[in-house]
């Protein structure tokens, strides 16, 4: 679905004071009907001294309360993915949860660009290419980062496994010879 372009005057809820747009999401959030939520909030707006004309409209709530879903559907969506590779993943070493991490940003950039591409009336501005550009440089260092801590973390492991194989090992009554080769063995997987 296409945004809507408007002439970039804020909505009356965007203008209402931070507890009574606290107390419309609580009202979106319950399950009220808008019409229950339009009274409510207008009788907030009453309450709070503010002028009729900050009263919201019915197509105005509507238009809104869309938005929000639209909003919250994405977040829920996105939770629910992230649930399911954290439980895949969530065995695993933390640089494969990383590099979803980094592909899902990449896929972001990705978006982005393309809806660029789709529509040649949304042209980024310089500031934006630039900023799109130094993410995406930062995405490259943090993939790089991510491997390098891994591979460090897996040497240190293979180390202190080495070092307890070599200890039990040896108080096990293994010559230097076996010893030496267990801790190669180990070590040999790094």
């Amino acid at each position: 679905m296409a945004e809507r372009k408007t002439r970039g005057k804020p909505s009356k809820v965007d203008s209402l004071p931070d507890h009574i747009k606290d107390y419309l999401h609580e009202l979106l959030r319950s399950g009220s009907t808008q019409a229950e939520i339009l009274t409510l909030v207008n009788t907030a707006i009453d309450q709070a001294g503010l002028p009729d004309d900050d009263k919201l409209s019915r197509s105005g709530l509507n238009r809104y309360a869309s938005r929000m879903e639209t909003i919250g559907g994405e977040i829920r969506e996105m939770r629910e993915m992230t649930e399911v590779w954290v439980a895949k993943l969530g065995s695993k070493p933390t640089g494969e949860a990383t590099q979803l991490l980094l592909e899902i940003l990449k896929s972001a950039h990705f978006k982005l660009l393309m809806k660029t591409a789709e529509d040649p009336d949304e042209v980024l501005d310089p500031k934006t290419l630039s900023n799109l550009a130094l993410s995406i440089g930062r995405l490259e260092k943090a993939a790089m980062l991510s491997t390098q801590r891994e591979k460090e973390l897996r040497k240190a492991f293979a180390e202190e496994a080495a070092s307890a194989a070599e200890n039990a090992a040896t108080e096990a009554g293994l010559t230097k010879a076996g010893v030496a080769q267990i801790k190669q063995q180990i070590l040999g997987i790094v």
